[in-house]
């Protein structure tokens, strides 16, 4: 099972959202996440997370949390354990172009407008709803469809 890493920073009630728009055959293509990436051998999540962080952005991130483990299953890819933070302190500029896809400042109650997918609403939802307790969410899709699902909270 692979480990990657996703991170919704925050910046004046906007959350920086990416437009996967220019990798090929990328199974997110269209759709608005965070930013984020895959493990290296040996990495932490956090290790993953700064490096991710910094090259899709060009910021250093300062101030961030670890706020819930997602699982991924799908008929289409290997499973995926994936490592959710938030953040609110950063140094550096913003890059001028990110070669997976457009990095845009979004209103934080318009994110859940912007096409996602269908399991990205259980995470986004309590964190947007300031939701301040760890939780694990299991996502089993076929295909783009979101077939199951779990959420548990803790504390």
């Amino acid at each position: 099972m692979r480990m990657t890493t996703l991170c919704y920073i925050e910046k004046d009630g906007k959350y920086l959202m990416l437009h996967r728009i220019k990798k090929k055959n990328d199974i997110s293509h269209d759709k608005w996440i965070g930013v984020g990436g895959h493990g290296e051998y040996g990495e932490s999540p956090e290790e993953c997370l700064l490096r991710e962080v910094r090259e899709e952005t060009g910021l250093t991130l300062t101030s961030y949390r670890f706020r819930s483990l997602i699982t991924f299953v799908s008929d289409a890819c290997e499973p995926e354990m994936m490592c959710l933070f938030s953040a609110d302190g950063f140094t550096g500029a913003l890059v001028d172009e990110c070669n997976e896809g457009e990095l845009v400042w979004v209103d934080k109650e318009k994110v859940l407008d912007l096409p996602t997918w269908e399991g990205d609403r259980l995470f986004l939802e309590p964190l947007l709803e300031g939701e301040d307790r760890f939780f694990t969410v299991k996502c089993v899709y076929e295909g783009d469809r979101l077939v199951k699902n779990e959420i548990q909270f803790y504390g």
